[in-house]
């Protein structure tokens, strides 16, 4: 949490504010990204992010990330959420979605 996002393009989106786990493996599988000073937090997927030095490489553009659905940070993300984020980067929904297979746990365990 705290490091820098880019685009594609290699155009800083906003800073890393929190990471959602899967809640069934623990992996980390979202992104909430603030942008900017007052801007609202943005989901993005972290699959097939990369983590350099300098900050989280996203594979999308900053517009795509700017319109995505917003949720608030801090709260647990619903399977109908989810499933709108998955949409909404072009994403394969995953398989036979469960009640414990979903990922909208934020990692410092709130919500």
């Amino acid at each position: 949490m705290g490091r820098k996002v880019f685009d594609r393009d290699g155009r800083k989106v906003g800073t890393v504010d929190e990471v959602y786990l899967d809640d069934a493996t623990g992996v980390p599988e979202w992104a909430a990204v603030r942008r900017g000073l007052f801007g609202r937090d943005a989901f993005v997927p972290l699959e097939p992010s990369e983590l350099a030095d300098d900050g989280l490489h996203v594979p999308y553009e900053k517009a795509l990330i700017k319109d995505a659905p917003g949720f608030g940070v801090g709260r647990h993300l619903s399977p109908e959420q989810e499933l709108q984020l998955y949409r909404h980067y072009g994403l394969a929904l995953p398989a036979a979605p469960s009640p414990g297979r979903h990922s909208g746990t934020p990692a410092d365990g709130g919500g």
